[in-house]
């Protein structure tokens, strides 16, 4: 599974940043998280409010800090 967190940076992409890594430990499932800060990658998306969440390259979360078990639920479901 890959997990992407996309955003420019600011303090609530580092948030969910590592609410994604803590989640992903929690589950104890093998998940690459990576962080995309790149506004090009970022639009390609097409999200226009970060920070956003994409599983397997799929948004399933934007423009908020989603708490871990927010975060377990997407992971599950995707």
């Amino acid at each position: 599974m890959k997990i992407k967190v996309l955003g420019p940076g600011c303090k609530k992409c580092v948030t969910l940043e590592q609410a994604t890594k803590k989640a992903v430990a929690e589950l104890a499932i093998d998940a690459e998280v990576t962080k995309i800060e790149d506004m090009v990658q970022i639009l390609s998306y097409g999200v226009m409010s970060t920070p956003a969440l994409v599983i397997d390259e799929k948004v399933v979360m934007s423009g908020k800090v989603a708490s871990i078990s927010e975060i377990k639920e997407y992971i599950q479901k995707a």
